[in-house]
C-alpha cells in the first residue's frame, strides 16, 4: 500500500513543464495526422506531375517535335501507373529546378539529379538510383592531356559547361585558370564540344560513357571508372515524408521485380 501511495503522489507531482510538453507533442501528432499528404493530393487530382529538364541523356531528352524520352520518362510512367493516375511531364531547367520545386510546379523531379546537402535543405530525396562522379570528356586523341585537374586548370584550356547545375559548381570550385565556356543548351552541348567550341567538359561519368557511344571516334571519356569525386543521383520531392516513403517502396519493388533493370537496359549502352 505504501508503494502504491508513493506512485500516486509521484504522478500528481509531475512537473508542469513536462505535462505541457506531453500535451504539445500530442497536439503536434494530431495536427500531422490531419494534414493531407502529397500522396493523397495526387490521388485526388488523378495526376502525377514530374519535373524533367528534357536535356540530359540518357535520363530525359526532347526531340525536335517535343516528344520526351529516356530512363526517367519510363520510370515516371511506372510511378504514375503504380499510383493509378495519369502522368504529366513538367518542363524545368537546371537553373530553375530549385525555385520550381519550391513553387509547387511538380510533385517530384527526376532526370539525373545529384543528391546534395543544399538540395536536401529544400526537399527530400529518394533512395539513390545511380552512383556516379565528375570526370572529363574530350575529343578522341586528347585524353592524356586532361587526366588531372591540374592539367585541366591551365591558361588556354576551354572547359564547356551547362549553367545552373552541379557541373558548373564543380568547375567553379576547382578551376581558377582555365576558361569556362557557358553553353545554355544542354541538349547540344556535346555537339558543340565535338565541333571544337571547347577543349573538354567535366560531367557525370554515366553521361560521358553515353556521349562517347553517340559520338563514336569523336568524343572519348577520360577515366570514367575513376572520377574526380563520387556522387549519387536521386529523385527530389517536397518535404512530405509519406510520399517520399511511397517512392522508396516503389523503387524497392521495381528493383525486386526486375522492371528497373529492363528500363536501364533499354537506354544504357
Amino acid at each position: 500500500m505504501l508503494f502504491a501511495h508513493s506512485r500516486r503522489r509521484s504522478v500528481r507531482r509531475l512537473p508542469g513543464f513536462l505535462a505541457t510538453a506531453v500535451f504539445s507533442a500530442g497536439l503536434a501528432v494530431s495536427a500531422r495526422a490531419e494534414t493531407p499528404s502529397l500522396l493523397d493530393a495526387i490521388a485526388k487530382t488523378g495526376t502525377l506531375r514530374v519535373g524533367l529538364t528534357e536535356d540530359y541523356r540518357p535520363f530525359s531528352i526532347a526531340d525536335a517535335a517535343g516528344s520526351v524520352e529516356g530512363i526517367d520518362v519510363d520510370m515516371a510512367t511506372s510511378l504514375a501507373r503504380s499510383l493509378g493516375v495519369r502522368l504529366e511531364i513538367v518542363k524545368t531547367s537546371w537553373p530553375t529546378l530549385k525555385s520550381d520545386l519550391e513553387a509547387d510546379k511538380f510533385d517530384i523531379a527526376m532526370g539525373g539529379i545529384t543528391i546534395t546537402l543544399d538540395r536536401q535543405k529544400v526537399g527530400l530525396f529518394s533512395a539513390p538510383v545511380f552512383s556516379s562522379g565528375k570526370t572529363p570528356i574530350t575529343r578522341c586523341g586528347n585524353e592524356t592531356k586532361y587526366q588531372t585537374l591540374a592539367q585541366i586548370d591551365q591558361p588556354g584550356v576551354r572547359v564547356i559547361v551547362n549553367p545552373g547545375g552541379t557541373n558548373e559548381r564543380f568547375d567553379q570550385a576547382h578551376l581558377r585558370q582555365a576558361t569556362l565556356v557557358p553553353w545554355k543548351d544542354n541538349a547540344t552541348i556535346f555537339d558543340a564540344l565535338a565541333g571544337g567550341s571547347a577543349d573538354m567538359m567535366i560531367t557525370d561519368a554515366v553521361e560521358t560513357r553515353l556521349q562517347a557511344k553517340l559520338h563514336p571516334g569523336v568524343l572519348c571519356p577520360v577515366h570514367p571508372d575513376a572520377p574526380f569525386d563520387h556522387s549519387q543521383l536521386g529523385y527530389w520531392m517536397p518535404r512530405d515524408a509519406i510520399f517520399a516513403a511511397y517512392v522508396d517502396q516503389w523503387l524497392n519493388l521495381l528493383n525486386l521485380s526486375g522492371e528497373r533493370q529492363t528500363i536501364l537496359a533499354r537506354w544504357l549502352p
